[in-house]
């Protein structure tokens, strides 16, 4: 069963993936709503899982201060460490590869949140699995949307897409050798949300409207948005 839905998290992320690689020509589009289903996933999935979880130990300023502790890293790399290229003929650009191996990690946390829950219950097995496959569609556009437009080919889109989609497997079959505290998971979590929120806020958004109708986008942002909070209430029922 578990082994199943390993790989029901894994094509549901390639086919997100897939799709973001064959509408390159609307790519402001897909852009757009990533940074809408991004911006979601932190503020509707990560932020409370964190909060529930590290909730028996750490108080809720500590977690948020975690998520601000990963806002602030992230900008560091990217504004102050990786000091990336904008040129055309920068062909591994490192902002991209860090952005798609964040979102891989993710994936990876994905994958021991589905294990973790098993070993709880059936019951909460089967939420988070709900809520897991639901945003690893929207991560496998997330990661071929952040190597494309930071100058990466198609190739090396695809196979940033393949890391993605194999990491949920991995951090599934991961759980059987080893057990995370929830308390730690949550602040991991917490964590990641402040990744996201730069990535989805300073990365995505400025770039979905470059060069296009501001109007589109826009709706499209907001369109992720919406629908990551209906899909993760949805699945929390």
């Amino acid at each position: 069963m578990i082994i199943l839905l390993a790989l029901a998290a894994f094509l549901a992320t390639l086919v997100g993936g897939l799709f973001a690689l064959y509408l390159k020509d609307r790519l402001h589009l897909i852009l757009g709503f990533s940074a809408g289903a991004i911006l979601g996933v932190a503020f509707f999935d990560l932020m409370p899982e964190a909060l529930d979880l590290a909730g028996s130990a750490y108080s809720v300023s500590g977690v948020m201060t975690v998520v601000m502790v990963g806002f602030v890293s992230y900008l560091v790399l990217d504004r102050m460490i990786l000091l990336h290229s904008h040129s055309p003929g920068d062909g591994h650009n490192h902002r991209g590869v860090v952005g798609a191996a964040s979102l891989s990690f993710h994936s990876f946390l994905d994958g021991a949140a589905i294990g973790l829950a098993f070993q709880v219950s059936p019951a909460v097995g089967t939420i988070v699995t709900a809520a897991v496959l639901t945003h690893d569609f929207s991560d496998g556009i997330n990661t071929v949307s952040l190597i494309l437009k930071n100058g990466g080919v198609r190739r090396e889109a695809f196979t940033w897409l393949l890391v993605d989609a194999l990491a949920p497997v991995l951090g599934v079959l991961s759980t059987l050798l080893f057990v995370v505290p929830a308390e730690e998971l949550g602040l991991l979590l917490g964590l990641f949300a402040g990744f996201f929120l730069y990535i989805g806020a300073s990365d995505l958004i400025p770039e979905s409207h470059h060069a296009h109708p501001v109007r589109w986008t826009t709706v499209m942002t907001v369109l992720g948005i919406a629908t990551l909070y209906v899909i993760i209430k949805l699945a929390s029922i």
